[in-house]
């Protein structure tokens, strides 16, 4: 008999509070710390009526399920359970605002039978509704059961504003959650290892957890199912992000033996890409996807031509570690060509982000005339992220810190306890809050908005994508920059960003490096602890 590797303990939650409920008696015995072991006509049983329900919240986002016990079970009862990321999915029924068993059973009937104790299956939830079919029910307990990797926080982030510190800690909690034995998008919906939506997760994984094999493990996965000649999860601009996530593993890992391992296959895939790209940096790539946002518009040309860039200058930097001269100079060639052309971005700040972060478009001109206009307006969750990164390129660090106060902290003022798949701030509007019923004439903000994929109750409201803050935060508020591989070499600076105090702590191959930075009347002051095999370069 052959055993999986154990990645983690399972914990068991208490309910934090009762949402709602109807013939429903002892609701409030939920929220009691009570042994998970069935005691016939318990004089303390929660019992629901025929047809009557409660909602429960157990305080934050949760991968899991549900352990029941039932006391007592009249004949021919069941119980109709519903898991929600929020009150409202929870108090919905199938097929209702696009509520579905996507990916992970989240509503089901289950017979109930006295005397019983059971589970249900996994999937994400904060909120459960528990109704009783048929006959009445008398539970025990309800309590979530906890599935998520037992790991350290190696990293840290803390400043003087307490809503970038939640935000920081929040983006780390919810790429956690997705990491399960792969590295997933969502925990409800999109279990997959979609490789084009990783490179937010990993920048956020080397920040907060250091060096972890989920990683390799969810590269090699997709890498394997895709032979050269095909596309990862069938889509171009995926296999370029799997060419950028190498890079950068690479640089924070060092890992040689791993990049080693890649090195047939990524020279193999580097030549098909190098064929569909003409010599005049035009291109014959049918599928030109990158980011909803700019999907089917004319936006969207210029975003392949800004991934095609960077996928090419992230492959002419491996083919030198990897001693192949011949096809680095083949992508470094066929890269200024693609920089070469011009193509609409100016209605989409995603575009426009990854066109200044790709050398195409000027970073200054990109900042002041399409991202800081509307500040966390025209967003997305997924390349939300690069275009935090342009306005760090260009120096507007202030105006990045702006936006992730606005956008990223508009979902926790609505209720969010992880970062979501999509977000705009105009659903805020006359919109009610995810941890609470709707009330009559407000917005239901998770089952009345969305679009694409992922309209109303299909919306993640989990998804490893989305924090891109995290990530962001430690790397330039702190001001981290990796010069050699496995972070042998580090460059830190404080960038002027308007905070009195900033101090974390950057986990590396070698050690934890500690940083602080004071920002008095007389300038910026930096203290530094750093493993001795780090070189530190202060800027």
């Amino acid at each position: 008999m052959k055993f999986s590797e154990k990645k983690y303990d399972t914990k068991f939650i208490i309910p934090e509070r009762v949402v709602l409920y109807d013939n429903c008696i002892n609701a409030h015995i939920l929220l009691a710390e009570k042994p998970r072991q069935v005691i016939p006509y318990d004089r303390e049983s929660i019992v629901i009526e025929k047809n009557g329900f409660v909602v429960i919240d157990f305080g934050t986002e949760l991968h899991g399920g549900l352990i029941i016990t039932v006391n007592y079970a009249e004949e021919n009862s069941s119980l109709h359970i519903v898991f929600g990321e929020s009150v409202s999915e929870a108090m919905s029924t199938l097929g209702e605002k696009n509520s579905g068993n996507n990916h992970s059973m989240r509503d089901m009937t289950v017979k109930a039978l006295g005397s019983q104790t059971f589970r249900t299956n996994s999937t994400g939830f904060r909120f459960a509704k528990i109704e009783a079919k048929g006959s009445v029910v008398m539970l025990g307990t309800v309590q979530a059961f906890l599935e998520m990797r037992d790991l350290e926080y190696r990293g840290s982030f803390e400043c003087s504003d307490e809503l970038l510190n939640r935000i920081w800690r929040i983006g780390a909690y919810t790429v956690h959650l997705n990491m399960q034995e792969y590295l997933w998008d969502g925990i409800k919906r999109d279990r997959l290892v979609w490789i084009g939506d990783m490179h937010p997760e990993i920048s956020t994984i080397s920040k907060v957890f250091g060096n972890i094999d989920i990683v390799n493990n969810s590269l090699d996965l997709i890498r394997d199912s895709a032979p050269v000649g095909s596309w990862m999860n069938g889509i171009p601009s995926y296999t370029l992000w799997w060419i950028v996530i190498q890079l950068d593993w690479y640089m924070y890992t060092g890992d040689r033996q791993y990049l080693n391992e890649q090195k047939e296959y990524l020279f193999d895939v580097v030549k098909y890409i190098l064929k569909l790209v003409n010599s005049d940096g035009t291109h014959r790539f049918d599928d030109t996807f990158v980011e909803w946002s700019s999907y089917q518009t004319r936006e969207e040309a210029a975003g392949f031509q800004a991934m095609l860039a960077v996928g090419l200058n992230a492959a002419a930097r491996l083919c030198i570690v990897l001693d192949n001269r011949e096809l680095y100079e083949r992508c470094i060639k066929l890269r200024e060509k693609v920089r070469m052309h011009s193509y609409e971005y100016r209605g989409n700040k995603q575009i426009a982000a990854m066109q200044s972060l790709a050398g195409i478009a000027d970073s200054k001109a990109v900042s002041e005339e399409v991202l800081k206009p509307g500040f966390g307006h025209g967003l997305s969750c997924f390349w939300g992220y690069y275009t935090l990164k342009a306005l760090a390129k260009s120096n507007d660090i202030s105006a990045a810190l702006e936006i992730i106060r606005q956008y990223w902290g508009g979902m926790l003022e609505m209720g969010a306890t992880t970062f979501w798949e999509d977000f705009d701030l105009r659903w805020m509007e006359n919109a009610a809050r995810i941890d609470e019923p709707v009330p009559l004439g407000k917005k239901d903000i998770h089952g009345d908005f969305g679009k694409f994929c992922y309209t109303q109750f299909r919306h993640s409201l989990c998804h490893g994508w989305a924090s891109g803050p995290t990530a962001f935060l430690s790397e330039y508020i702190l001001g981290v920059k990796i010069l050699e591989p496995g972070c042998r070499k580090v460059k830190i600076s404080a960038p002027p960003c308007g905070l009195k105090q900033v101090k974390g702590i950057y986990p590396t191959p070698h050690g934890d490096i500690e940083i602080e930075h004071f920002c008095g009347e007389c300038g910026i002051k930096t203290s530094i602890k750093a493993p001795r095999k780090i070189e530190i370069v202060k800027a």
